[in-house]
């Protein structure tokens, strides 16, 4: 399925792209979470197990374990954002 990942404060700085379309085959945020953990390199040093990282799926805070579904958007973003 495609969904459409946004970054956001340091999280985009250290990635780079403010969002993406990402083919995956991951169902949850967390999933979501580790594949992009796979890329390695800026997304390995951001989006690290252990580091907190806020998840929102569809404009809404989730968990990990929020289901994905075909056109969903999710945003990565450090617990602290300024505007």
């Amino acid at each position: 399925m495609k969904v459409t990942v946004k970054y956001f404060a340091s999280i985009r700085e250290a990635i780079g792209p403010g969002s993406e379309a990402v083919e995956t085959a991951a169902r949850s945020c967390g999933e979501l979470r580790d594949e992009l953990l796979a890329r390695g390199g800026a997304y390995a040093q951001v989006l690290a197990r252990g580091k907190a990282v806020r998840i929102a799926k569809d404009q809404v805070m989730s968990d990990e374990s929020a289901t994905l579904v075909e056109g969903c958007e999710v945003a990565f973003f450090p617990p602290v954002t300024g505007g």
